[in-house]
């Protein structure tokens, strides 16, 4: 697309695309702390309590408690992963952004 063809609708898709990685971004930063909160708990429960997961609508007691840590950790490292991806891209749009409304101001 040329300077000259950027049009309002072009503007504004790269707004909602940005708005919607932001979103993104949001919701796996929770899904980091929250996992980060689970580990800190499983770390600092007593060895002689049990400590249960919910799959489904079921609550299972946990046998391994090193294995489900080392889960944990697995799935934080990778939502940490995916969440730097759209850091990224936020950071990519927003300059997309920024030089479409100089652009499209200059028109």
């Amino acid at each position: 697309m040329t300077e000259s063809d950027m049009t309002a609708q072009d503007l504004q898709a790269v707004a909602q695309d940005l708005q919607l990685t932001r979103s993104q971004l949001q919701a796996v930063s929770a899904q980091v702390n929250e996992i980060s909160l689970t580990i800190e708990a499983l770390s600092t429960q007593e060895s002689s309590r049990p400590v249960f997961r919910a799959v489904g609508n079921l609550l299972l007691e946990v046998d391994d408690r090193k294995a489900l840590t080392k889960e944990l950790e697995d799935s934080k490292s990778t939502f940490k992963s995916h969440a730097g991806r759209l850091a990224e891209r936020e950071s990519a749009l927003v300059s997309q952004y920024e030089q479409m409304v100089k652009t499209f101001e200059a028109q």
